[in-house]
């Protein structure tokens, strides 16, 4: 573990999603701005729990994205777990 905190992943993560925003193609919008609100209730649910191990919040993540996967066809579930482990790649 890094030692960062959730909150202190969140803000540096907040960044990259921001980047996305301002340079991404269409497919890294889309997975982007879905991930972003998985991103945002599972760093808000863990949180409010006084969780702030980000040990904790990937796994949480990954099953929130999990959880979900049925809103999703093959093509746009593989954008999302593959900016999910670029979104990983960046703690």
């Amino acid at each position: 573990m890094s030692g960062k905190t959730i909150t202190d992943m969140s803000v540096e993560l907040d960044a990259v999603f921001d980047d996305i925003i301002a340079q991404g193609n269409d497919d890294e919008l889309f997975a982007s701005g879905y991930l972003r609100g998985h991103f945002d209730l599972v760093v808000a649910r863990l949180t409010m729990s006084g969780v702030e191990d980000q040990s904790q919040f990937w796994p949480a993540l990954h099953e929130s994205v999990a959880a979900s996967a049925h809103e999703l066809n093959e093509a746009d579930l593989a954008l999302v777990n593959g900016m999910l482990a670029r979104l990983q790649s960046h703690t």
